[in-house]
């Protein structure tokens, strides 16, 4: 039984990702971060949870609590993972009461759903996979590890979002189209062919 959770990183998602916690009723032991700014630890301490110190400090940490990475950046994120592992705690999965996860929905460790957020049916939601306010992710859909989805994003039925992929505010994913490992897809684009990997697309249509 998890007993609380870390968060990984005292930016402004990572303080985002306190509201989840507090509004879903779980715990939060800290903030852990390498290099905080003291504009970001003055927020931290307003918010009174702790500073707990570098991610190192994660090793200290009992079995039973979990972390969640509140860093925005797909590929930073990613990179940040492959060394807390080696810290032995699992990663956590959090949920806001106002989202909507399928039944179905199979969803890997550090998945985070913000307010709003609604998964339908038959989805794949891989490792570290953030979706913010108001995503909407369509059926048979598949999001690789550490996709993030930024606020009002809409991906329609049976999409393949690679790895590491980046989807910007307001932006959508038009049915049955594939976007590739690392690419971009900017705010606002609506995305009518699939997109290759690495690539950054914007636009309507998203070129």
């Amino acid at each position: 039984m998890r007993t609380g959770l870390v968060i990984v990183g005292c930016g402004g998602h990572g303080r985002e990702l306190l509201m989840i916690a507090r509004a879903a009723g779980l715990p939060v032991r800290g903030f852990v971060d390498d290099g905080p700014s003291q504009r970001n630890l003055d927020r931290v301490a307003a918010l009174g949870v702790p500073f707990l110190g570098p991610t190192s400090r994660l090793s200290d940490e009992r079995p039973s609590i979990g972390y969640v990475i509140g860093i925005g950046d797909p590929r930073i994120r990613a990179r940040l993972d492959e060394r807390l592992r080696l810290h032995g705690l699992p990663a956590a999965n959090l949920v806001h009461p106002a989202a909507t996860i399928g039944a179905d929905a199979v969803v890997d460790e550090g998945f985070v759903a913000f307010a709003g957020a609604r998964v339908t049916t038959n989805v794949r939601i891989g490792r570290h996979v953030h979706l913010n306010q108001n995503v909407t992710v369509g059926h048979d859909t598949e999001l690789a590890d550490f996709v993030q989805v930024n606020p009002l994003a809409a991906i329609s039925g049976d999409c393949r979002i690679g790895p590491e992929v980046l989807i910007g505010t307001t932006a959508c994913v038009l049915q049955g189209r594939r976007v590739g490992e690392g690419a971009t897809v900017g705010a606002g684009a609506c995305v009518t062919r699939d997109v290759d990997p690495k690539a950054t697309v914007k636009g309507v249509p998203a070129r």
